[in-house]
């Protein structure tokens, strides 16, 4: 949903610079905290006693309550106006971020970071309107460029920021870091952003809206607690399955029959580029997250990479993203946008096929030119992606369609990181049990260290088999990911080719 921030006219003239510095700095804090949180995993695990799979979590949260929040933007901007939302939006943000930053315990920080999520949901959407708005029609290309590079440099510069300030301080700074941010921010909005009188008359599909959170809350707690209460023989996990499964129904039953007053236009699904597109911007948002959330537990737990290390050889991934991004926009005005998508999509595979090959000794250019080759795939995709997308899609369902692709994008996500790191936890007990099942007596090649060796040599041996069944995990979850990008590849033949008039603002619109 999407919501008009200000008037067509206002009677001051609008310090645009200002408020463009303001909220984009809103806007960089939200992004940022997306990926800066990713190389301070392994050190929040020690802190907070976690497990690997529990850490996850701190993902998780924040994406999810992102995704269920992100739909109430133009509702609550209308009913509180834009100005207050914004005020509310960075003052609740920056707090959620103090909270994250004091946390003694995982479930100090899930709670902060669901707040920061909840907070942080209508910061890129209210932006993006407000830049469109103060801006007149000519100058709007321009606005959305400059709106477009901030969104994508908080991800760049998320993971070297979040090692640095780890290194440097510890991991606590990664979130103390937008208390500064947000008070500049907070003081830009209050200071230059004209207000305007809210619209009280407005009506929001509770029942709709609550079915849906819901529905999607419960799946991503049994994604994220199902490897570590055995799934289905679990009386939890069974029941969040069915509420699960209950809440969905229900959301569809009273799409079906609210008609216009629902929480989702159903009419966006017989869009058949919408459609489509929705399903590639799912797996986009699980393979693009599940990426960055493996990297740095696997560079610093395996391969003892310190933490700035980390951050600076996953950051070029982000810089590729941008680049393809830059060439997408110009390309797009003469190659076919499903020509773009289909490089785009086989670029990306060819990188996790690349990162299929690694092994547990690896130099930095291993791990960089990978992640920068699948950086510029994703970025291949986005632009001629959200082109297609919105293509066919009639003018008055383009506010819903935007608010229902972001949806789609941030669940894709957060189900990723749970299936991936579930998939991880079990691969790895699983190759653990393989690999110890040929340490015994009978085997020639440790006869000699299992009747003579000494404690340490057993603690060496078992450290290395711990070692190798972790990154068979990881290369699984690699496979796993590299044949879900090539198994959606084939939904291109249901695209219909944009029309080379498309208006790419509304592409622009849909990347976050």
């Amino acid at each position: 949903m999407s919501a008009q921030a200000l008037p067509a006219s206002t009677s001051a003239p609008l310090n645009r610079p200002m408020i463009t510095v303001s909220i984009m700095l809103a806007t960089l804090m939200q992004t940022l905290d997306s990926t800066i949180a990713n190389v301070a995993l392994p050190h929040m695990q020690g802190t907070l006693s976690a497990s690997q799979d529990e850490i996850t979590w701190v993902l998780t949260s924040y994406i999810v309550a992102a995704a269920i929040a992100t739909p109430l933007t133009g509702w609550l901007s209308d009913r509180l106006s834009v100005k207050r939302l914004l005020l509310v939006a960075i003052s609740g943000f920056t707090v959620a971020s103090a909270f994250c930053g004091i946390s003694e315990t995982l479930p100090q920080m899930v709670a902060s970071r669901l707040l920061q999520g909840i907070f942080g949901a209508s910061l890129v959407p209210l932006s993006q309107s407000i830049l469109l708005d103060i801006n007149p029609r000519e100058k709007q290309g321009q606005a959305m460029a400059v709106w477009g590079m901030g969104v994508m440099v908080g991800p760049i510069l998320g993971p070297t920021l979040g090692g640095w300030l780890t290194d440097s301080y510890n991991w606590r700074w990664v979130f103390f870091i937008n208390v500064p941010v947000g008070a500049f921010a907070l003081f830009g909005v209050m200071t230059f952003l004209p207000g305007r009188a809210p619209r009280r008359e407005v009506k929001f599909d509770a029942f709709g809206f609550a079915t849906l959170s819901l529905a999607i809350g419960a799946l991503q707690a049994m994604l994220d607690r199902g490897e570590q209460l055995d799934w289905f023989s679990s009386l939890e996990i069974r029941i969040e399955a069915l509420l699960a499964v209950i809440s969905f129904a229900y959301f569809v039953v009273h799409t079906a029959t609210a008609g216009s007053k629902s929480f989702f236009r159903y009419e966006l699904l017989k869009d058949r580029n919408f459609a489509t597109g929705t399903c590639f911007i799912f797996v986009i948002g699980a393979v693009m997250y599940a990426t960055r959330a493996l990297l740095p537990p696997m560079l610093q737990n395996l391969m003892n990479y310190p933490v700035a290390t980390t951050g600076l050889v996953t950051a070029p991934s982000g810089i590729g993203t941008m680049i393809a991004m830059l060439l997408a926009g110009r390309l797009l005005r003469h190659i076919d946008a499903r020509l773009m998508l289909l490089s785009g999509f086989l670029i990306s595979a060819f990188a996790l096929w690349q990162m299929m090959q690694y092994t547990v000794v690896l130099s930095m250019s291993d791990i960089v030119w990978p992640g920068v080759i699948q950086g510029f795939g994703l970025g291949l995709v986005f632009v001629p992606l959200s082109s297609l997308t919105f293509s066919t899609l009639m003018p008055e369902l383009r506010a819903d369609g935007t608010a229902t692709y972001s949806l789609l994008r941030n669940i894709g996500s957060s189900i990723g990181i749970s299936i991936i790191q579930a998939l991880m936890t079990r691969n790895t007990q699983v190759a653990h049990a393989d690999l110890a099942a040929h340490v015994s007596i009978f085997n020639p090649n440790l006869q000699s260290m299992l009747a003579n060796g000494s404690r340490a040599d057993l603690v060496a041996l078992n450290h290395t088999i711990t070692q190798q069944a972790s990154m068979i995990a990881y290369l699984n979850d690699f496979k796993v990911m590299f044949l879900a990008t090539l198994l959606v590849v084939p939904l291109i033949l249901f695209v219909r080719p944009a029309r080379h008039d498309q208006d790419l603002a509304s592409a622009h619109a849909a990347m976050d």
